[in-house]
């Protein structure tokens, strides 16, 4: 582990000069750049407080960085089929449970649904790739067709049906994942 570069790096992310740092830490501009640069190191006493002042602690400066996937490819999607209801659901970011938001891609058969959903946490956002969705929420029912959107907060029990003639296809996120 580079620890001034990962020094620098944690300093400049809070805006902060190699003086200001110092200064914080009533240490010496020279001393912040010699660290930053690997030509002097810490005490454990002067290594926590520099990290206090950026934010973060020991256990979290030295834990192993785990580069995170940022694309995926039609391998790393998962996707099940429900004959029954006449859909098939694909999860196009793998353990996207463990994010913010869990994006998916729902094909649904004409007359086909998705298996109704009680009321949770969050928001939930859906375009229309093809065909015509309807979205049941409680007692209302919306017609959402190719190339138009949805978007609401899930207060009450909701899901998609295709009333239609030909397969539909929706993008589906939902925030925090729910599926």
């Amino acid at each position: 582990m580079d620890i001034g570069e990962k020094i620098k790096r944690l300093r400049t992310e809070k805006q902060l000069t190699q003086e200001e740092l110092a200064n914080r830490c009533e240490l010496s501009k020279g001393f912040i750049s010699q660290l930053e640069n690997n030509l002097t190191s810490p005490s454990i006493a002067t290594l926590i407080d520099i990290l206090e002042i950026l934010g973060t602690n020991l256990r979290e400066f030295f834990a192993d960085e785990v580069n995170e996937k940022i694309a995926f490819k039609k391998d790393d999607m998962f996707e099940v089929e429900d004959f029954d209801l006449g859909y098939t659901f694909k999860w196009l970011v793998p353990n996207s449970q463990k994010n913010d938001m869990e994006p998916v891609i729902i094909n649904i058969n004409p007359g086909g649904r998705y298996k109704e959903e009680k009321p949770h946490e969050g928001e939930e956002f859906g375009y229309v790739i093809k065909g015509t969705i309807c979205l049941y929420m409680g007692n209302k029912k919306l017609k959402v067709r190719k190339g138009e959107s949805f978007y609401y907060k899930p207060k009450e029990n909701h899901y998609l049906t295709n009333e239609g003639k030909t397969p539909a296809e929706v993008l589906w996120v939902s925030c925090p994942p729910s599926f």
